[in-house]
């Protein structure tokens, strides 16, 4: 008898995690995305009783490495569990977040949000005029002839874009061929598909780049009863410094990943 009273009895769990940041670097305010981050968060969420796993996705990208890594892990969880994945897009999942995104198996976003940018990027400073003008001489000792490729303190080389252009490319098949995959005939034939260009929500359905438009909420109550319940799997736990702002957030490293950080967020006006 005691049992028609419990108050979980006929609801669903839905467990969610949460991917928000760039992916692979980070300051120590502002923590990056790596699977060894977030796989422990994944296993726990994969573990629990329920029809789906729940991901909330906020990522300008970062890492492709950790980005394949982490989708990887996503779909072999999903497979082991025998669980269907949701994504819901909230400001953004471009370029490494979009990768994390096709590990869905469908992808929700609000209306404003921005998708895609399917490409790889590489960015840098030169400073060959700024150290002859203060005098200083640039002296490196290699035992390889690539192995101070894309020096910043000399002229670009042929052969080091040359490289570079290799590297890219091949991460590039590997981004591309993953999106076809997960999302199939669900894409568009948009010539500017795979360029590297990003759309807000409404244009990203019309490509095929996501399912729907709306709220995760409102999208699991309409899926799974208005009874539905959210468990909301956490990713770690930040050390008593850091969530006074303390700590290794103050270093160089971390100033300068926080820089990197900012500047991804700003190529989608974040």
């Amino acid at each position: 008898m005691l049992m028609r009273f419990w108050p979980g009895r006929g609801r669903t769990t839905i467990p969610l995690v949460r991917l928000s940041g760039t992916i692979g670097m980070g300051s120590g305010l502002r923590p990056g995305l790596s699977l060894d981050a977030v796989e422990g968060a994944l296993a726990k969420a994969f573990a629990q009783k329920g029809p789906c796993v729940a991901l909330v996705i906020n990522s300008p990208g970062g890492s492709p490495a950790q980005s394949s890594l982490i989708a990887n892990r996503i779909r072999r969880l999903a497979a082991e569990k025998d669980k269907a994945v949701l994504a819901f897009v909230e400001d953004v999942a471009a370029s490494g977040g979009y990768w994390l995104a096709c590990a869905a198996d469908e992808i929700h976003a609000d209306a404003t949000s921005i998708v895609g940018s399917i490409g790889v990027i590489s960015a840098s400073f030169g400073f060959t005029e700024l150290i002859s003008k203060i005098g200083v001489e640039r002296r490196v000792y290699t035992t390889g002839e690539n192995k101070s490729i894309l020096d910043p303190f000399r002229p670009e080389q042929p052969r080091d874009l040359e490289i570079l252009s290799d590297v890219q490319g091949d991460i590039y098949e590997a981004f591309v061929a993953e999106v076809k995959a997960r999302r199939g005939t669900r894409l568009s034939d948009h010539p500017d598909l795979f360029t590297g260009r990003f759309w807000a929500g409404t244009s990203a359905l019309e490509l095929g780049l996501i399912d729907g438009i709306g709220a995760m909420r409102d999208i699991l109550r309409d899926r799974y009863g208005e009874k539905v319940r959210i468990k909301k799997i956490s990713i770690g736990k930040p050390s008593f410094l850091r969530r006074f702002g303390l700590g290794t957030g103050l270093g160089a490293d971390a100033m300068i990943g926080a820089v990197r950080a900012d500047r991804l967020y700003d190529r989608y006006g974040l």
